[in-house]
């Protein structure tokens, strides 16, 4: 039997997106379509490379052929994506997809722990993508990264000049670490601190990027206040331990984040140091600050959970060595891809 791409095409406007709600025609997902005979081969180009949904599309585009137009057809699907911009104006980082911004109400909960594993998870599933550490009083970044020392190039294009961000696990990486000497505190007010990210989204040739990752200092002040003023599209992640006193705090940053007057997207809440599990004892959960703590508090203000991430020896180790332990603990690298795909699906969402 010979098939036809209109066939086709009125089986595949029968598979709907799962999240958008709309069929993958409609969506324009569907690109270069080929029929010869009983062969079809075409494109599902997904909203981002982290789709936690991508076997089950595959799958409803298998059976939608089979079940209407011919059961022995052979089908042949390549799936890709194309992470789409959010329209707007984009004076800002025009190249730059989605802006993710990881804060935390208070310090030493992990937020840029939380940011560096997150980014690189990202970029493992195939998206291009950017670190900003935006923590100018305390960036961590060089040294998670192994970059200390580093220094970035200036290159002049049109008379502009622009800094080049370093390179590192194959994303680029940005930090206030990288122009002052190692160990030199930095004393600045709010005012010039806030300046130095403008700088960093204006001045930085950050080029064409699917996700900015942005790692904000903990609490609520100046740094938070520009981010939002200059991307109002950077939608928030939120990292909370579970124990009350950081539990307070995050509260007070999803306020300010949720207030009338800001109104920025919030993607969910993370949980970090959910429990402790001993490397010599895996499967042992020892609940030491609490438990649930942050997934109590996404439930009452209505915000996905994104996801739990235990207290694990190479979690520190990782960051402490400059390779996050993304990049070779297998645990860590399931946690984080889970928590990657549910953020990336939140922003296709709310892009949509």
């Amino acid at each position: 039997m010979s098939l036809s791409k209109e066939q086709v095409i009125l089986a595949l406007s029968q598979v709907e997106e799962p999240d958008l709600k709309k069929d993958l025609v409609t969506l324009n997902m569907i690109r270069d379509l080929e029929v010869s005979g009983s062969t079809v081969r075409f494109t599902v180009v997904l909203t981002t490379p982290a789709c936690p949904l991508k076997d089950l599309i595959h799958n409803a585009c298998v059976t939608a052929i089979h079940h209407l137009v011919d059961p022995k057809a052979e089908v042949i699907i390549t799936m890709t994506a194309e992470v789409r911009q959010k329209t707007g104006n984009r004076t800002l980082l025009p190249g730059v997809a989605h802006v993710i911004a990881v804060a935390s109400g208070k310090g030493g909960v992990g937020k840029s722990t939380v940011a560096a594993n997150l980014a690189l998870a990202l970029a493992q599933s195939g998206a291009t993508v950017g670190l900003l550490d935006a923590d100018i009083h305390g960036p961590s970044v060089p040294m998670m990264f192994g970059l200390e020392g580093s220094k970035p190039y200036v290159e002049v294009v049109e008379g502009k000049q622009w800094i080049l961000p370093l390179e590192q696990h194959g994303i680029k990486v940005m930090s206030i670490g990288f122009l002052v000497d190692a160990g030199q505190a930095v004393v600045w007010r709010g005012p010039m601190a806030s300046k130095a990210l403008t700088q960093f989204l204006s001045d930085v040739s950050w080029g064409t990027l699917d996700y900015l990752v942005i790692d904000l200092p903990p609490g609520t002040g100046d740094i938070h206040l520009t981010l939002v003023q200059q991307l109002p599209q950077a939608a928030i992640v939120l990292v909370s331990t579970p124990q009350p006193v950081a539990l307070a705090d995050a509260r007070k940053g999803l306020d300010m984040f949720l207030s009338d007057a800001i109104k920025a997207p919030v993607l969910g809440i993370v949980e970090n140091m959910a429990w402790f599990e001993p490397d010599n004892h895996p499967g042992e959960k020892y609940f030491i600050f609490g438990k649930g703590g942050a997934e109590a508090l996404a439930a009452e203000k209505n915000l996905p959970f994104l996801g739990a991430i235990p207290i694990w020896e190479t979690l520190r180790t990782g960051g402490d060595q400059g390779t996050p332990a993304v990049l070779n603990d297998e645990r860590a690298k399931a946690v984080f891809g889970t928590i990657a795909s549910a953020v990336a699906q939140r922003l296709s969402i709310l892009n949509a």
